[in-house]
């Protein structure tokens, strides 16, 4: 994996908002952006700013739903992406349980 990769996948994981959805969109379900906006208490336009990050970033897929937007992991995402995305989800979730 080139430097230039990781930099921008860091980059795109830098703000809270995107390693929120990311975190949400791990589980491997579809997400609405509705429910991810309840979830990250950010607006309609805020969490498009950050989707389409994640989306140029190739980490998650979308689909129309009516009016809504759909959200996924993309399950063609490169396995060593993968694996450091599990890395974070991970970390993170072992520093809420010790602060708990």
């Amino acid at each position: 994996m080139q430097t230039e990769a990781v930099t921008s996948l860091m980059s795109v994981l830098s703000d809270p908002t995107r390693l929120g959805a990311v975190r949400l969109l791990w589980d491997g379900r579809e997400h609405c952006v509705c429910e991810l906006m309840d979830r990250l208490a950010a607006t309609q336009s805020r969490m498009s700013r950050h989707m389409a990050a994640l989306k140029s970033a190739g980490l998650v897929v979308d689909r129309r739903d009516a009016q809504w937007v759909r959200y996924r992991r993309n399950p063609a995402l490169a396995p060593q992406i993968a694996a450091i995305i599990d890395a974070v989800i991970a970390a993170m979730a072992e520093e809420r349980k010790e602060a708990a």
